[in-house]
């Protein structure tokens, strides 16, 4: 019995799927189908040509399509000698073969038909991509020769030209393209362009039972916190998208893509052209989707490409949309001029047919080039039951054309007062709505400055050493475990270890710490950091899309394609707005005609095109992501690392700071300062029954003791009987003797009498310190008091929440006097204490039903829960990986600042939607009636379309404008130091 797969094509959902499946089922010899979206597998005694032939009369595609390239073909026999081989191959049913390119289909994997090409001697090259700097262009006709020679190089698949580079994807060598420059009389050298994939997100990893709990208490909270969030998986696929004009073709295509089997989430910016989608849909469906909906699509396959084909696009557009509006402009001017002046628009003879008719052929050649794609786009928007931007301004420029064309040509069907021609208000509405297209244009392209100098630390090349030499390679070429060689200077390339050498590495760039870090054997680099003097070898860990910096490069890029609350608002109203003002002009039309007065034809002609021309759904659909996309940014430049955008609109809204204290107000490495033996017991022998109990644990506190036993040189004993006790401490057996070490609880729960020690446990509390317990056999022998100093900028940090007006309060599971001692120092007047690992959410939760909003900041595992519980989770970038993955924000320099930087942030940048919303709704809410003529009565004139068409350029460049200003945000109450390092 034989098994064949069939890969399938436009087969869209399951139903399709069960048709091929019957349909196969009913072919001779075929005993088992099992069929879905992609492909079908059958078995059975069966003819496969029979099958194909079935599943291509039911409207699908079978079998695999082939389009090689072919190298090595000199001569039409060699061609022949292909055709030969390949009519003997049962598995290819048809094909045209020519020197250069077989294209055929059949049911031979492309692999197994590559390999007999081969055997007869030819060669299938591999399509790459390859960037290439220019030079030697000096204009657009240097341009055009260059492209003309590519599109018709054989080997040659796609490619972008411009002045200065050229994007090329071909089936040739970088060499053999660089020589077809040359040929050309140019000069082209290599860009060395590097690939920079998406990452996965950080899988969380705990050593312990205790940990792997509160991790699964975390995951279930952040659930619950966050089931009305936008999420995105680790496999979130990025596209490119174009022919969007406005807010409304933002819900057409969230819609399209939404309506794709497996899409969980689909956001689209209108401010970036790109759509982010998460799910199981291939990247194919999801294109077809959008294609169908009457726009372009294609996946982005790295940051960095995306960032290189969204900038010469930029570009092109801004330099297309400025020669066209110079065109209309001074067309439509000179026409303005002329009736300004003392030049009649009227039609009165026919000497005035004549020449506003030849006026008239000009503008229409306007239309049909200027404002060519204005009507592509309204009637691919009118095929697909849509009405857009584009639908407005083709209705109001051809309707002005069209009656001004019908007063040339009839005159007589109109009175003689209303034969006034409009073609200047065609021309000028075109070109002052294509300049501010431009403007726009070029101010979107600043607003992602903060991302692309995030991919700009990732160097391009990287030095590897192998047998012992070094030598220079792409970073493509770098595998985990190879050893790297970083010379001073040097950015490195991927996150590993070193293995020998000692420097001094600048991390501001990831951390915010201006302080370059010391780093030696054993130490991790990061990917992006620089290396400032010392020569170090170390060994790769996390390469491309593992490394921190691509982490980094992913959250910001996913958290300026995400949506606040506020921006969902907007798309909704946008998704009616066109059709409601269609409704409004025609019924403004309908009014002035049968109400206005004489000539009432004038009077509806402008109206209603005044009403189409100043509505802009643009200023509503990029007010929202347009202070997204340079909020996130703004943040990832002060070290803050923002998860969605909805989490920004919560933080802006906080009044409660929750702090835990070990490693988020304090520096989390504990010293031990004190130690008192009771029972006749010396000092280091209790510390030498303390460490030998506490070796192998992973707790702060133990590594204190440890440390301490470490400098005394003392000689640890084996331990027996472990016990790790949560929120309590630790027991087990040492030297034959049962130990208990740990707070007052642990040591009550077991009876052990502490009235004799209790009053050094105070002193020690209140001086900040947190008292250890040692009990022997039940009998305390010992007192040690552990501290963990505050972070050098804490006592600033909570100064300045507190000057923000928010509640500051510790949440720690230190007795009560210690936590006071603590908060004292820090100044902060609310203390919650005594609070076990397990109950800081509960504690959470309290303060919410109170009717707080609650930040909650902390950086270990144990408080997951608890920033997954508070609206907004903060994660110290030095924590543990569930702690990170639990939190909204991350903090990537561990300093408090961070959270007052965070904050302002969110609220300047909600401010700063609002502030965008409003003047988006303002405008349209006053723009459209007065347009309508609702102060003709009062001042006897009507708004120029022309004027409307200001307008509505002007409302979109201010809404841009607006949103660039956050990237001049500057953090109040810091230190001027911190305020400087911040812009550097």
């Amino acid at each position: 019995m034989a098994e064949l797969t069939l890969p399938l094509a436009k087969v869209r959902c399951m139903n399709c799927a069960g048709k091929i499946q019957s349909a196969l089922l009913s072919q001779a010899g075929i005993t088992r189908a099992e069929v879905n979206t992609e492909q079908a597998v059958l078995q059975g005694d069966f003819d496969p040509m029979a099958a194909v032939t079935a599943i291509d009369e039911l409207g699908y595609e079978a079998g695999y399509k082939y389009d090689l390239p072919l190298q090595g073909l000199s001569c039409c026999k060699c061609v022949n000698k292909v055709k030969t081989a390949l009519a003997d191959e049962a598995g290819i049913f048809e094909f045209e073969a020519s020197k250069t390119r077989l294209t055929g289909r059949g049911i031979m994997p492309q692999a197994n038909l590559v390999a007999v090409i081969e055997q007869l001697g030819f060669q299938v090259p591999q399509l790459s991509t390859t960037q290439l700097t220019l030079s030697g262009l000096s204009c657009g006709k240097c341009v055009a020769k260059v492209e003309a020679a590519l599109s018709v190089h054989p080997y040659i698949d796609a490619f972008e030209v411009s002045k200065t580079a050229a994007t090329i994807d071909a089936y040739l060598s970088e060499q053999a393209l660089i020589d077809c420059i040359h040929e050309l009389g140019f000069t082209a050298h290599s860009a060395n362009n590097t690939e920079t994939t998406t990452i996965e997100q950080a899988e969380p990893a705990t050593q312990q039972a205790q940990q792997a709990q509160q991790a699964q208490q975390a995951q279930q909270a952040q659930q619950a916190q966050q089931a009305n969030q936008p999420q995105y998986s680790a496999t979130a696929q990025q596209f490119i998208l174009s022919g969007m004009t406005c807010a409304s073709c933002v819900a057409s295509v969230e819609q399209a893509i939404n309506s794709v089997s497996g899409v969980q989430q689909a956001n689209v910016n209108l401010a970036e052209r790109t759509a982010l989608v998460s799910g199981a849909a291939s990247a194919e469906m999801i294109i077809q989707a959008i294609t169908d909906a009457g726009y372009g699509a294609e996946l982005s396959e790295d940051e960095q490409t995306r960032r290189q084909r969204q900038q010469q696009q930029n570009e092109q557009s801004f330099r297309q949309h400025i020669r066209h509006s110079v065109i209309a402009l001074i067309a439509g001017g000179a026409m303005m001029a002329w009736g300004m002046f003392g030049g009649s628009m009227m039609i009165n003879s026919p000497q005035d047919q004549l020449g506003w008719g030849a006026v008239g052929l000009l503008t229409l050649l306007l239309l049909l080039t200027v404002g060519r794609h204005f009507f592509i786009n309204a009637w691919k928007a009118f095929k697909h039951h849509r009405a857009t931007m584009d639908t407005l301004v083709a209705l109001g420029t051809g309707s002005a054309w069209l009656y001004s064309m019908l007063a040339v040509l009839a005159p007589e069907i109109l009175p003689a007062q209303a034969r006034h021609v409009y073609f200047e208000a065609s021309a000028m509405i075109l070109g002052l709505i294509t300049l501010g297209h431009a403007l726009e244009a070029r101010a979107r392209s600043r607003t992602s400055k903060a991302l692309e100098q995030l991919m700009d630390l990732q160097p391009q090349t990287a030095v590897i050493i192998e047998n012992g030499e070094e030598r220079e390679v792409p970073l493509a070429d770098v595998k985990a475990g190879m050893q790297l060689r970083l010379y001073p200077g040097a950015k490195v390339p991927v996150d590993g270890t070193i293995i020998d050498g000692q420097s001094y590495i600048d991390e501001s760039m990831l951390t915010g710490e201006p302080i370059p870090a010391n780093k030696q054997q054993g130490d991790q680099l990061h990917a992006g950091t620089i290396n400032q003097n010392g020569s170090l070898i170390f060994k790769a860990e996390k390469i491309g899309h593992d490394t921190m910096l691509a982490r980094i490069i992913d959250l910001v890029r996913q958290a300026q394609s995400s949506k606040p609350a506020l921006a969902r608002l907007a798309d909704t109203i946008s998704g009616i707005f066109v059709p409601t003002v269609m409704i409004i002009a025609i019924v403004t039309a309908m009014v002035w005609y049968y109400v206005g007065p004489d000539p009432s034809s004038i009077y509806m002609l402008v109206t209603a095109t005044t009403v189409l021309i100043i509505a802009c759904p643009c200023a509503l659909g990029l007010a929202t992501p347009m202070s997204v996309t340079v909020g996130v940014g703004r943040a990832a430049e002060h070290g803050v690392l923002i998860r969605n955008a909805e989490a920004m609109q919560v933080a802006a809204d906080v009044d409660t700071v929750v702090l835990d204290k070990t490693g988020t107000l304090t520096e989390g490495r504990p010293q031990l300062i004190e130690i008192q033996a009771y029972q006749g017991m010396g000092s280091n022998q209790l510390l030498a029954l303390s460490a030998s109990l506490e070796q192998g644990s992973e707790h702060p506190l133990a590594k204190a003791i440890l440390d301490a036993a470490s400098e005394q040189s003392i000689r640890l004993m084996p331990q027996q009987g472990f016990q790790a006790l949560p929120g309590l401490g630790v027991s087990g057996i040492v030297n034959h003797s049962n130990l208990l070490l740990g707070n007052k609880k642990l040591m009550d729960e077991h009876n052990v009498d502490l009235a004799a020690v209790l009053t050094d446990a105070e002193n020690i509390s209140q001086q900040g310190a947190t008292p250890i317990f040692v009990a022997q056999d039940n009998l305390v022998v010992g007192l040690m008091g552990i501290s963990d100093p505050l972070r050098h900028d804490s006592i600033s940090a909570i100064k300045r929440l507190s000057d923000m007006g928010l509640d500051v309060i510790m949440l720690t599971g230190d007795v009560e006097a210690t936590a006071k001692a603590i908060a004292n120092q820090a100044g902060i007047n609310h203390v919650i204490a005594g609070v076990l690992p397990d109950g800081k959410a509960a504690k959470v939760a309290e303060l919410q039903q109170q009717g707080k909003k609650v930040a909650m900041v902390g950086d270990g595992i144990n408080d997951a829960p608890a920033l997954a519980q508070a609206e907004v989770g903060i994660a110290m970038g030095s924590g543990s990986d569930v702690a990170i993955e639990s939190a909204q924000l991350t903090l990537m320099r561990h300093s408090l600042h961070g959270v007052a930087d965070a904050l302002q942030l969110s609220k300047a940048t909600l401010k700063n939607m609002k502030q965008n919303l409003f003047g988006a709704f303002v405008y349209n809410t006053l723009g459209i009636p007065i347009a309508a003529g609702v102060l003709f009565p009062f001042t006897g004139a009507l708004l120029s379309p022309v004027v409307a068409g200001a307008a509505m350029a002007l409302s979109s460049i201010t809404v841009v404008s607006n949103a660039n200003r956050l990237r001049l945000f500057r953090p109040t109450g810091t230190t001027q130091s911190q305020a400087t390092h911040k812009e550097q």
